[in-house]
């Protein structure tokens, strides 16, 4: 089984012997297709608890995959995702034949999730991880107005936007891409910065910075304009300053299918 580990953002391949996956655990969304799917496998293959699985299969769509990769964050036990639901950038296809040969063939993904540590208006501070962004956004008709430091250097005094955010490379082809942000394939060492519907300086695009950089973000006039701050699903509101930054002592653990392996999704996305 190939292996990509994704320290700090770089990456490295090497071939590890298979493991074993005797025991698999299957966890569904709330979609009927999920479900009806997880039935049918656990009839097929058997079922353990995922605390004592060798391998989670995941059925739903990307969402599902994030909170199961969230669920499972530092537990060792790998992550194979297949899709039942739309989009499924992050899943395998759905196939229920051969699946014990088709996880022991597959590209094991070690990805280390950007920590949020957000402080609110009331001053608690929050802290929270994130595989695709950390992103801040307006709660009302006012524009924020924020100021960005990179390792405690300001390098925007002020920027008038919906909001700003700060992918990782897995999640560069997600709000990043909708925001118009760069798409960074895997293994990149940067994290981008990008801007939500910039007004001033409005022909500001973003930054790629390392991905080892302290990203700090003020919410100016935080009263007047008040912002929350998410990483993935995980929401703060009325945030007065936000820091993200890699997690290098965090990890969590994706199977992939080696002919659909994630550097080709993002290839396949930058073309398509």
């Amino acid at each position: 089984m190939n292996e990509v580990a994704r320290p700090a953002g770089s990456s490295s391949n090497e071939v590890d012997a298979a493991p074993a996956f005797g025991r698999i655990a299957f966890v569904a969304s709330e979609a009927p297709d999920a479900l009806q799917a997880q039935a049918r496998l656990v009839a097929r293959y058997g079922t353990v608890a995922p605390e004592d699985a060798d391998v989670i299969i995941a059925l739903g769509g990307d969402g599902f995959m994030l909170q199961t990769l969230h669920r499972f964050r530092d537990s060792g036990t790998p992550i194979y995702g297949m899709n039942r639901g739309s989009v499924g950038f992050l899943m395998n296809s759905f196939r229920e034949e051969d699946l014990p040969a088709r996880i022991a063939a597959s590209q094991r993904v070690v990805i280390h999730p950007l920590m949020m540590e957000a402080t609110d208006i009331k001053g608690r501070q929050h802290r929270a991880w994130a595989i695709n962004e950390v992103s801040l956004i307006r709660q009302s008709y006012q524009a924020a107005k924020l100021r960005i430091a990179i390792d405690g250097k300001v390098r925007m005094e002020e920027l008038i936007c919906d909001g700003v955010l700060v992918a990782t490379p897995a999640g560069s082809t997600a709000y990043n891409l909708s925001a118009q942000g760069p798409i960074l394939p895997i293994g990149t060492p940067l994290l981008a910065v990008t801007p939500i519907s910039a007004f001033r300086p409005r022909r500001w695009r973003g930054a790629l910075v390392p991905d080892r950089a302290r990203v700090d973000i003020a919410v100016m006039e935080f009263e007047k304009r008040p912002v929350n701050a998410t990483a993935d699903h995980f929401e703060v509101r009325d945030v007065v300053a936000v820091r993200a930054r890699l997690d290098p002592n965090s990890s969590m653990t994706m199977l992939v299918d080696r002919d659909h392996s994630i550097e080709e999704r993002i290839l396949a996305e930058q073309f398509g």
